[in-house]
């Protein structure tokens, strides 16, 4: 279910000049960064790009979840890490995303670490936001 706008806690707020050839920074200046094509896609590859961006935010994002998860169900996952690799290619719309989802968890069995990475993607904003619109894969 949609949260409604007085629900909001924080909004970030980003700026991009140029697109995909650019800056993108932030309003209080915390990010500003060069923002180029990879040169997979025919871009110098000097600065970042969105995947890059959008990898972190999710991976972060997830991992909070994750801790969540944890904590509910009596786990311990410190010292875990959580990786997302967003990968872009051509679709019948021109371009999309993937997603794949995987995390290190040390402190437990094979077992449990699915069942709370499973139990995490249906509690992260990202994963919520993504469902159903990108193919997003628990790896």
């Amino acid at each position: 279910m949609p949260i409604q706008q007085s629900e909001v806690l924080y909004t970030a707020v980003a700026t991009a000049e140029n697109g995909r050839d650019g800056r993108v920074a932030t309003d209080d200046g915390k990010l500003d960064l060069v923002v180029n094509p990879p040169k997979e896609m025919g871009g110098s590859g000097a600065g970042t790009n969105p995947e890059q961006l959008f990898a972190a935010g999710y991976s972060a994002c997830f991992q909070g979840a994750l801790a969540v998860v944890a904590r509910q169900e009596g786990a311990d996952v410190s010292g875990s890490t959580v990786t997302a690799k967003v990968g872009i290619g051509k679709n019948d719309d021109g371009f999309g995303i993937i997603v794949e989802i995987s995390a290190e968890i040390p402190t437990v069995d094979a077992a449990t670490a699915r069942s709370l990475v499973e139990k995490a993607h249906q509690v992260c904003p990202y994963s919520k936001a993504t469902r159903g619109n990108i193919t997003v894969t628990l790896a």
